[in-house]
């Protein structure tokens, strides 16, 4: 599994506010503990369970361990968020952790599960430059950086060459609408033979953190709450959405869905030539290399709305996130793990060529051991785009686009909603009354 899919994160708040109350400690946690150069075991825990990528993890460990050689690292596979929040609640948590979801890291954060490595940051005068913007933000809440990041994730738009005729990968929303009405091929009946490009919410990762950005979404306000309604983009975006959407009729969109083959397999319908045109993920690549050689295919970035031209050349970033759990008992040495696996440009091109993801510092994006497809290029470019942005963090992790997700997948698109502004209101007062009851 190159990527995890980031449909509708669930939040973990109840048992982050548990965890804020249990293992504690004073003093800087850069100074506690045994030093780093003493001898000593640590426990790292990640979530990767696939033969080639635990692989490709230790392979990435390898550096440090001859870097450290009286520091014995113990790797633990298949952990997710609820055993890492389970464990520090408990007051015996490992000494490093990892988290697919960004999406959690304002609950990491605010409820003290995840250390502030600001002190360990400052110590070793780490340069967070090396972190495009994006990055930076998705890792830390209200100044506190209880993560960093460790590979990334971004998205592009895919197009399939011989289904494409010869026309030019689109650039904007218009020209996206325009191929994918003229690519699509229906069956005698109307129901959809080879799709254009599908807009709804319900196909893989068009998903609306994804889409949304191309038509400059600001999802929360300055005050933290809730922005569909009063941002214009939200509207531009449903109502393009939905246009297309009819076009093809719900009814259709349904049915070729149904018909889909999965995403992580190589039934994917991009990969048997059932779509012309798809935004995904960064391991697609891999994906086509693996199960699919024979495709012919490019990628470009995301087309952006036509009134935001500019601004083309970015997209969504994500990635998997590394902290130290409160209650580590080996602080000093977890932290030099966690500077080595997210700031060593060697560990992190050995990990990505493992994995198929985005190194995530900038230094690492030009190395020449990098050994992925030409069409990854495209990706290492959205990375280090300016323009590109990520989701912003919350007390209660990525509830907000949970709501939302499920107002289109469930009103939005089946035409259940009569007025937008007057629905897009009322998700507002929802996603701000559970950010209220969350402590936000």
């Amino acid at each position: 599994m190159f990527r995890r899919h980031r449909r509708l994160v669930t939040a973990l708040t109840a048992t982050l506010l548990a965890t804020a109350c249990t293992a504690g400690g004073g003093g800087s946690p850069a100074d506690s503990g045994p030093k780093a150069e003493a001898p000593q075991t640590i426990e790292v825990w990640h979530g990767w369970s696939a033969p080639h990528e635990v692989k490709a993890f230790d392979d990435a460990v390898a550096g440090f361990r001859r870097l450290h050689p009286n520091i014995t690292v113990k790797l633990v596979k298949g952990q997710d968020d609820t055993k890492i929040l389970n464990a520090v609640r408990g007051g015996n948590p490992p000494d490093v952790v990892s988290s697919f979801s960004t999406n959690n890291v304002g609950q990491f954060c605010s409820s003290g599960a995840l250390q502030d490595l600001t002190p360990f940051l400052q110590k070793d005068n780490v340069d967070l430059g090396i972190f495009p913007q994006a990055v930076q933000t998705y890792t830390q809440y209200k100044g506190a950086r209880c993560t960093l990041p460790l590979l990334a994730d971004d998205y592009a738009l895919y197009t399939n060459k011989a289904l494409m005729k010869g026309e030019q990968p689109p650039k904007t929303i218009s020209e996206l609408t325009a191929l994918a009405k003229k690519l699509t091929v229906r069956n005698p009946d109307g129901s959809i033979k080879v799709a254009g490009f599908l807009p709804s919410d319900t196909y893989y990762e068009h998903v609306p953190e994804h889409i949304a950005p191309s038509f400059g979404v600001t999802w929360l306000n300055a005050q933290g709450r809730a922005n569909f309604a009063s941002d214009p983009g939200f509207t531009k975006y449903l109502r393009w959405q939905k246009s297309l959407l009819d076009w093809y009729g719900y009814d259709n969109v349904k049915k070729f869905v149904h018909s889909m083959g999965q995403e992580f397999e190589a039934s994917n319908p991009f990969e048997k030539g059932k779509v012309a045109m798809a935004v995904d993920g960064e391991w697609r690549v891999k994906f086509l290399q693996q199960e699919a050689p024979k495709v012919q295919y490019a990628t470009t970035p995301v087309p952006v709305n036509d009134d935001r031209q500019t601004t083309y050349g970015g997209g969504f970033v994500t990635g998997t996130v590394i902290g130290i759990p409160r209650g580590a008992r080996h602080p000093q040495a977890s932290w030099e793990f966690v500077k080595y696996m997210t700031t060593n440009t060697d560990a992190l091109v050995t990990f990505a060529n493992g994995l198929g993801n985005v190194p995530s510092t900038i230094p690492a994006l030009s190395s020449p051991k990098l050994t992925l497809p030409p069409q990854f290029q495209t990706f290492l470019d959205v990375f280090k785009n300016p323009n590109s942005t990520t989701i912003p963090s919350t007390v209660n992790g990525g509830d907000f686009i949970v709501k939302f997700q499920s107002f289109v997948q469930d009103q939005w698109e089946p035409g259940k909603v009569s007025d937008l502004h007057q629905g897009l209101t009322k998700l507002d007062t929802q996603v701000d009354n559970a950010l209220k009851l969350a402590g936000g």
